[in-house]
């Protein structure tokens, strides 16, 4: 499955929400998609919340 495949049913899937149930379904489904991926970059070790949240504070620079 390639990207434009996945870039597709993406694109489907935010329609559906957002022709189904509104505005608030749109941005509740943008919502839970990008929480998804940013926990599976988390589970795949692409991302170092500790990290993350060092910079967030100001203890660390972002480079």
């Amino acid at each position: 499955m390639n990207l434009t495949v996945v870039g597709i049913a993406i694109g489907a899937f935010v329609a559906y929400m957002s022709f189904q149930f509104g505005a608030w379904g749109f941005i509740g489904s943008l919502v839970f998609m990008a929480v998804g991926a940013i926990l599976g970059r988390v589970v795949e070790g692409k991302v170092d919340l500790r990290r993350v949240w060092d910079a967030l504070n100001g203890r660390r620079s972002s480079s």
